[in-house]
């Protein structure tokens, strides 16, 4: 046997039950932890097994046979939870009968004590074979490792599967790729998910070992630097996950991580995620560069004899040509390098000149040249002289590349360098479902969208910059728009930028989401709204790359945060500031024009006395579900009624918009209601079924509360994370017509429903309704006044919020 750690004061007997005892024995030690726990209980178990197989062996009379542990077991990985992937080789004499029962003898307490078991039984031929046919049964035989038996089975045998490995890379690696490609798509990038499969997803545990069989093969070999850590720390992570769930799991989710967090000796959840999505990031860019470098040598390999036939084979025939980038940089084999002149501890600038002509020719920046930057490196004065903000404003400008090379720049800590503070935001999470990426990563995405949108602004550095630095401010305590102002100006003044432009830049990031939150959330006919708007941004130069950064902001957030819709409502609010930062003043209120349709429908709607309305499909790529337009004569209930019959029919309300309408010439008021609707499945309800609910409910005959009642008891909501509680608040000195709420909640069934009614027990009038979901959030903003058309005074509004949020809890 080989034994991996001495395993004498855990182990009571050979026994199921003593096996047993000693291994809860180890893994209640607090003092054993990381590898040296997962090394004992390989040890440990390595102890039993050998045990089991000593008497099986006796008993059946087999000889010539050796237990074998493979993969993750063969690596003496042992997580709490992991399965045991096991292996008897046998030379072939023995009789099948006895083998079958040597085998029974060691499945079957491994079965009884409930431990996951991957077992096989094969001669060295037949285990050659497998593996010629199954890349994962090669894989694991490439860490096989002797239990028990005859060792030189064994020997035998990894030595020929070593050699098959080597001789059949060309045709096994590129396999080996296309299965690493197909789990990251299925699985994901483990360091951007809220849950995360520490092993499947890209950048885990899987792709460690990949990474292993890559330099077995001999053809290429990942970096080392801070590999060997991120593996551990993988590990650790699958180790507290096994221990507090007390499951063979990989994924991490949202209610377990306190707990994993606690049992690594870590501060919270956030500090868990950063730290296995740090190790993540290592891994994925060991993989990139790894992976590179093996299509590089596949092809010279495959190109080696053509360039033989048609040169000769003379000497220099595959040496490879270098391009000139820019000073100090050329293009050789597919990346860019670091020319032979190229002193990097002379110029200080070449780091952010290779980033910057890497990224405009698209190509992958060099590792090797990366990390003799890192090491030789010259540190650039502060404030920074042209050059340096020229070429960081090159390499954001220059689209998608720039994720690849920004990532080979921070692998070595050169971005850090740059610039200190985003040490604070790199591998952040967030806990935004909206959000698809890291903080630091979701920076690089906005500078990708705001490199296409550069033509429309007249200063495209300040879009660029802005873009990078808008959400810098996550990193510190607080409003992260507020701390993040105050180092923007930081960095800009680092960076080389005047007063004046960083001072735009703290403006632009104080107010990055100042368009996007008013369009969807306020009254655009208020003028109080517009004219505040003008306040903040200050100027029409301002203004454009306002408009540009949000659009970049929202596309680089998720599907979830930009539609046309909402970029039609962003435009508009430009438009209406731009005129009052031109000297315009804000139009006042007027009763609103209805569209023709808007028009007709009212018409209907008094002319029955009854609810009018019209499904419209949208067509536009990225909207969202339905219209729904619905003319009302004013009367008491309407929002919660119609709120009500959308949630009893199932469709999720994704944005709403309440108006009061005069028709011109003709007596009486209208209230418009215009939603934007989904199905939670199925097809959309007839309209007409729609309208006969409306009616009822308006009437009383309909008791849409209780309706709603029913469906949450009959469908209760699933265990989960508990979120936040509702949050309705009062919103200041943005309107001199109404009084403004603002409901922030999760997004639930009849959420809008339950504050109509609200409203509507508390006597107010709504004079307008802005509703706006994103993820499991909504964000519901209300004008309201009291019956004679005048906004609440202070103690009227703050009852009103009050009730509004006991309604909801």
């Amino acid at each position: 046997m080989t034994s991996v750690e001495d395993t004498t004061d855990h182990t009571a007997d050979s026994g199921p039950s003593g096996y047993a005892a000693a291994r809860l024995r180890l893994l209640q030690e607090e003092s054993r932890s990381g590898p040296s726990r997962r090394s004992a209980l390989a040890g440990l178990t390595d102890a039993w097994l050998n045990a089991l197989f000593a008497t099986a062996a006796r008993e059946t009379g087999v000889r010539g046979a050796t237990l074998v542990a493979v993969g993750g077991y063969g690596r003496a990985e042992l997580s709490p939870r992991s399965d045991l992937d096991l292996l008897l080789l046998h030379d072939g004499k023995a009789e099948p009968a006895a083998l079958g029962a040597l085998a029974d003898r060691l499945w079957y307490p491994v079965w009884d004590l409930g431990v996951a078991l991957d077992h096989s039984v094969r001669t060295p031929g037949e285990a050659r074979r497998t593996a010629a046919e199954d890349l994962k049964v090669h894989l694991g035989l490439l860490d096989a490792r002797t239990i028990a038996g005859d060792a030189g089975l064994l020997a035998g045998l990894r030595t020929a599967v070593l050699a098959d490995w080597r001789n059949q890379a060309p045709k096994r690696l590129p396999e080996l790729h296309s299965l690493c490609r197909e789990r990251a798509e299925r699985a994901g990038e483990l360091r951007f998910l809220l849950e995360p499969d520490l092993k499947e997803a890209r950048g885990g545990l899987r792709d460690v070992t990949a990474l292993r069989a890559v330099a077995a093969s001999w053809l290429a070999d990942a970096p080392r630097e801070g590999l060997a850590e991120a593996r551990r720390r993988l590990l650790d992570a699958r180790d507290a996950l096994h221990l507090v769930t007390g499951r063979a799991t990989d994924r991490l989710s949202l209610q377990e991580q306190d707990q994993v967090a606690a049992q690594l000796g870590l501060l919270d959840a956030d500090a868990l995620l950063r730290e296995v999505y740090e190790a993540a990031r290592v891994v994925a860019y060991a993989g990139d560069v790894t992976w590179r470098e093996v299509g590089r040598v596949l092809r010279a390999r495959a190109a080696r004899p053509r360039l033989r036939g048609l040169l000769g084979g003379g000497r220099g025939a595959t040496a490879a040509a270098r391009a000139p980038l820019a000073e100090g940089v050329v293009e050789s084999d597919g990346e860019a390098v670091l020319a032979l002149a190229a002193r990097p501890d002379r110029d200080a600038v070449l780091p952010l000149r290779l980033a910057a002509a890497a990224a405009q020719a698209g190509l992958p920046v060099s590792p090797h040249a990366v990390r003799r930057l890192a090491q030789q490196g010259k540190a650039l004065p502060v404030p920074w002289p042209a050059e340096a903000r020229e070429q960081l404003l090159t390499l954001l400008g220059a689209g998608e590349p720039t994720v690849a090379v920004w990532e080979a720049m921070e692998a070595e800590g050169l971005i850090t360098r740059l610039l200190p503070d985003w040490e604070r935001v790199r591998c952040r999470p967030q806990r935004n479902p909206v959000h698809t990426w890291t903080v630091d990563r979701h920076l690089i995405e906005t500078a990708v969208r705001a490199a296409a949108l550069t033509r429309r602004v007249g200063r495209p550095d300040l879009l660029l910059m802005a873009a990078l630095l808008h959400d810098i401010g996550k990193g510190w305590p607080g409003d992260h728009s507020v701390a993040g102002e105050t180092i923007a100006r930081d960095v800009a003044a680092r960076v080389g930028f005047d007063a004046r432009d960083a001072a735009v830049l703290g403006a632009l990031v104080r107010h990055h989401l100042l368009l996007i939150d008013t369009a969807t959330r306020r009254d655009l006919d208020d003028p109080a709204t517009v004219r505040s708007v003008a306040e903040a941004v200050g100027s029409v130069g301002t203004l454009e790359i306002l408009h540009a950064l949000t659009e970049a902001d929202a596309l680089a957030t998720g599907p979830a945060a930009w539609s046309a819709w909402r970029g039609s409502l962003v435009a508009d609010l430009v438009a209406r500031v731009a005129a009052v930062l031109r000297g315009a003043a804000p139009a006042e209120r007027e009763p609103e024009i209805p569209s023709a349709e808007q028009e007709r429908l009212a018409v209907e709607a008094l002319r029955t006395r009854e609810p009018v309305l019209a499904l419209h499909t949208r067509q536009e790529e990225d909207a969202v579900g339905v219209e729904l337009v619905v003319a009302v004569p004013d009367q008491p209930g309407v929002l919660p009624a119609a709120a009500g019959v959308l949630a009893l029919h199932r469709l999720t309300v994704r944005a709403a918009d309440l108006r009061s309408v005069e028709l011109p010439d003709r007596l009486g008021e209208v209230l418009v209601l215009r939603w934007r609707v989904a199905a939670e499945y199925g097809a959309l309800p007839e309209a007409a079924r729609l309208r006969t609910d409306l009616v009822r409910a308006l009437d009383g005959s309909l008791d849409v509360p209780a309706r709603l009642a029913d469906r949450e008891a009959a469908y209760p909501r699933r265990r989960g994370v508990v979120p936040p509680p509702p949050r309705v608040t009062v919103v200041p000195d943005v309107s001199s017509l109404a009084t403004v709420l603002e409901v922030r909640a999760p997004d639930a069934v009849g959420l809008l429903h339950r504050i109509g009614r609200a409203l509507e027990t508390a006597g107010v009038r709504v004079r307008s309704a802005h509703v706006s979901t994103l993820g499991a959030n909504a964000v519901d903003t209300l004008y309201v006044t009291t019956p004679e058309g005048k906004p609440l005074d202070a103690a009227e509004a703050a009852a009103l919020a009050a009730a509004v949020q006991s309604a909801l809890s």
